[in-house]
């Protein structure tokens, strides 16, 4: 297995985490509400009025129903790898019209061509490892002129906790990784979209211990996913070391930071519209504006 193989995802493990996650997910989720919050009020500035909307990753659907009320017309439809996520999406949202809710993998969306005039993606690009198969994915299902927005991570996301783990165990892979801007961009032209704007926000969540960042990250789903990671139970003595090892990242007032590097993106669809890829799923789901 190759260094790069090794940060592969286990696409069945990150559901799995997320499905573990959903019940509890919003009672830790408070950097992922926060950048949701920041890219929908992003979303002021943009002359648009979308009828069809993807919400990519939604989970547990704040990003949806701040849609659903920026865009009262349109037709929401929430994506995510985890049925249980999707199923809190659709109870907090109410009886009245609710989102669309589609279970599928970014790296495969099961939707007609040129289905959605806005792709909304908070914080879920991240555990895509194949860039450019989410990115074609997402430039066939954009309609001509529409626009894709998002966040994700960037490398120097926990990066003291990458530090600390790379003093405990150098060989091992802890951390899953996070693509730079740049290589970002590079995707985004290559998939064919157009005009790409990105710009780079260090958001800093304080602890008061190791464990708590951990029992946070185990919260919302966000576990080690990759296929090189370490297999079978972690010797207890791992985490004392890993413990001690964080400590030369403890701040004056006492807390332990961890340092998220937050991308924030967007591009749009040229008018001409481009022919799919080969390889789509076989079945679709077309979707339409509500009449």
């Amino acid at each position: 297995m190759s260094a790069d193989d090794r940060y592969r995802l286990d696409r069945r493990r990150v559901r799995a985490s997320f499905d573990r996650a959903a019940p509890q997910y919003d009672k830790a989720a408070v950097l992922q509400h926060e950048v949701c919050d920041r890219l929908l009020e992003r979303l002021s500035v943009v002359k648009l009025a979308p009828e069809r909307i993807l919400d990519l990753g939604a989970g547990t659907g704040r990003g949806t129903r701040g849609l659903r009320a920026r865009y009262r017309r349109a037709t929401v439809c929430a994506l995510d790898l985890s049925e249980a996520m999707l199923h809190e999406t659709r109870r907090r949202a109410g009886w009245w019209r609710r989102p669309l809710a589609v279970a599928g993998d970014a790296q495969r969306l099961p939707f007609r061509d040129a289905a959605f005039d806005l792709i909304y993606s908070s914080l879920s690009l991240q555990w895509s490892d194949d860039l450019d198969a989410a990115f074609t994915g997402l430039r066939r299902v954009l309609a001509p002129g529409g626009l894709f927005t998002f966040t994700t991570f960037g490398p120097d996301t926990l990066r003291e906790l990458r530090a600390a783990w790379a003093q405990v165990d150098p060989e091992g892979i802890h951390v899953n990784r996070f693509f730079d801007m740049h290589d970002i961009g590079d995707a985004l032209v290559r998939a064919g979209f157009a005009d790409p704007v990105m710009d780079v926000e260090m958001i800093t969540v304080t602890y008061a211990s190791v464990r708590q960042l951990m029992e946070d990250l185990r919260a919302i789903g966000a576990t080690n996913a990759a296929t090189g990671r370490p297999r079978g139970l972690m010797p207890r003595s791992w985490l004392g070391e890993l413990e001690k090892a964080y400590e030369a990242f403890r701040q004056e007032g006492g807390t332990l930071p961890a340092s998220y590097e937050v991308v924030y993106g967007h591009a749009w669809a040229p008018q001409a519209p481009v022919a799919g890829p080969a390889g789509l799923p076989e079945r679709f789901i077309p979707i339409i504006p509500r009449s």
